[in-house]
């Protein structure tokens, strides 16, 4: 196995991340470990979990993390130095060669697209899309961070439900939300709640999503209309890159004065998912299709999801660009 050159891709999600290891050709072997990232755990646990990641991997294959040629992680908040710092240390103690940096929803984009022409709408713990066009140029939409945006996300359905469950008392709407909240955190009253709810620091309102996903299905209107909200915004979002890559399009390099009128129609890139919410919640992806299908009635959403840890793979395989 002399010569072999080995690559590491990591989608170093909120909740989990996910190692895959190969070499050239071929995956060799994908494990998965707590989270690494430091907004989501403190030093001790996320170096804990990396350990973790990387033992079970050489245990699978043989392979040292001293032999690895390149390695790309793909987290969000990837332009935040509390994550990218940590990251680069971390990985610099236990893993051999280059390291890559870049965004969750690049390494997703990769995934399906493979460096061309696309766009990937991610939403899990929280939410991004980004978009590559004709020209390699890549653009993002949203991304900015739980309190800023995260349109979508596991985030956006706790604390959207809890808002708008508050709406429903005030009119005088039925809903079964606030009462799963006070169930699910152990509070004994709305009272209760509010101060939870307002607490510095904040809960981590994505746990309440897999209980607003029950409610709809169960029939919970308030649910139901904050799933739809999710899909309906992130529909928007990706519109919005879109229109970006059209934009990008409609001028040819080396001709800053191209007329967009004068060239081939646009056609519309392919739109693929990723993320826990959009592989597993039907409502807010339906109302995403149904979003963009309303925009975009010749759109082409593709079926199987994004494999975020691949695309990492695929571009720890590429030189550096």
């Amino acid at each position: 196995m002399s010569g072999t050159e080995y690559f590491l891709g990591v989608d170093a999600g909120g909740t989990k991340a996910e190692f895959a290891l190969g070499d050239a050709a071929r995956e060799l072997a994908r494990v998965r470990t707590g989270t690494i990232k430091r907004m989501k755990a403190d030093a001790e646990t996320a170096e804990a979990n990396l350990r973790e990641g990387l033992q079970k991997l050489t245990e699978a294959t043989g392979v040292s993390p001293a032999s690895i040629t390149r390695c790309c992680i793909g987290t969000a908040g990837e332009s935040v130095p509390l994550v990218v710092n940590w990251l680069r240390e971390a990985f610099a103690r236990q893993v051999g060669g280059e390291l890559k940096i870049v965004g969750d929803v690049e390494i997703a984009l990769d995934s399906t697209f493979f460096g061309g022409r696309g766009v990937l709408v991610l939403a899990g713990t929280g939410s991004n899309v980004a978009g590559r066009a004709a020209t390699g140029k890549i653009v993002t939409a949203g991304g900015w961070g739980p309190a800023m945006a995260d349109q979508g996300s596991g985030h956006f359905i706790g604390i959207e439900s809890l808002r708008r469950g508050f709406l429903a008392i005030d009119q005088r709407r039925p809903s079964r939300i606030l009462d799963e909240a006070l169930g699910f955190w152990s509070l004994s009253s709305i009272s209760e709640l509010i101060e939870f709810a307002n607490a510095n620091p904040a809960p981590e309102y994505s746990r309440l999503a897999p209980i607003v996903v029950a409610l709809a299905a169960e029939g919970d209107l308030v649910a139901q209309e904050v799933l739809e909200q999710g899909g309906r915004d992130l529909a928007m979002l990706a519109g919005l890159v879109i229109e970006h890559i059209r934009a990008l399009e409609s001028v040819r390099p080396n001709d800053r004065t191209s007329d967009p009128e004068s060239g081939p129609p646009f056609a519309v890139p392919a739109v693929a998912v990723a993320g826990s919410i959009l592989e597993k919640v039907a409502p807010v992806r339906d109302a995403l299709v149904a979003g963009l299908r309303e925009r975009y009635p010749e759109i082409s959403v593709l079926d199987a999801p994004a494999d975020p840890p691949a695309g990492a793979l695929w571009a720890a395989r590429q030189s550096r660009r």
